[in-house]
């Protein structure tokens, strides 16, 4: 009864948040080979969330990439932290999920152009008029990939591309290059790089304070940010797509796929 609790309020929650932000959060950035790696699914804004629960229904991939090695994550229905798995050896390790499609319907035409305003979608909304769909009661579906960078005994190796359909690659090792020329991510979409998309970097200083700054990526897909000891980053770029469904009243009229990294620099 617990575990089937534990998966309506965790549906729940992640249907009424799509506007928001989902990361993976290591409880600790670096780790020791025989240490045990623990993360947790996080959704919310300002880069600041409550927990989640692993829920297999709800996960299409959900692994940890150490080098060469692709290990899968163990965990059960329920879990929280949603990974909590002794990974050995060493190196850089890319903890990687995507989700399954979620739904939302917009109550409210003001949350969809907040939506749309703050991803940076231009000719959105005179496409949505355009199409002839309503301001309310229109669905949308999305999905998420995220990944998160944890250095496990001496952390060296590289960040790369693991196949997801959108995602954020780290240029960068941040816990073994030198950032002082800044750090370098470059957005990919459909196995190319996405030029001239917005990319959201949220900050979490030492003290908690955490702010926001907005990127753009160049004629590669890569965008260059400035990076401070101690500070743990978020990475955020979001694509929408129209979709054709049969029936606009019933099925969704836009998707949205999310990418997120996380990483820490050290002290």
């Amino acid at each position: 009864m617990r575990l089937v609790i534990a998966f309506l309020l965790a549906a729940s929650s992640f249907t009424s948040v799509q506007a928001h932000e989902f990361w993976i959060s290591p409880q600790s950035y670096q780790i020791a080979p025989d240490d045990t790696l623990f993360a947790d699914f996080r959704v919310g804004q300002k880069f600041k969330a409550p927990s989640f629960a692993y829920i297999p229904q709800q996960s299409v991939r959900f692994e940890v990439v150490l080098g060469d090695q692709v290990i899968p994550a163990n965990s059960r229905i329920g879990d929280r932290p949603a990974l909590s798995q002794r990974i050995g050896g060493q190196g850089l390790a890319v903890i990687v999920h995507e989700t399954t499609d979620a739904k939302l319907t917009y109550s409210e035409w003001e949350k969809f152009t907040a939506f749309v305003a703050h991803k940076d979608f231009p000719g959105v909304l005179e496409a949505h008029a355009a199409r002839g769909l309503p301001q309310t009661g229109f669905r949308e579906t999305y999905r998420r990939y995220v990944k998160s960078l944890v250095a496990i005994g001496d952390g060296k190796g590289a960040d790369r591309e693991m196949g997801l359909r959108t995602e954020i690659i780290a240029l960068a090792n941040p816990y073994t290059d030198d950032l002082s020329a800044g750090f370098a991510v470059r957005v990919m979409l459909d196995g190319k790089p996405r030029i001239d998309a917005q990319v959201e970097v949220f900050a979490r200083a030492p003290d908690d304070t955490v702010t926001s700054t907005f990127y753009r990526t160049d004629d590669q897909g890569q965008a260059i940010f400035p990076v401070q000891a101690g500070t743990e980053y978020l990475v955020d770029a979001v694509v929408l797509e129209p979709r054709q469904p049969k029936d606009p009243a019933k099925d969704p009229v836009w998707h949205s796929d999310w990418a997120s990294l996380t990483f820490k620099v050290p002290r």
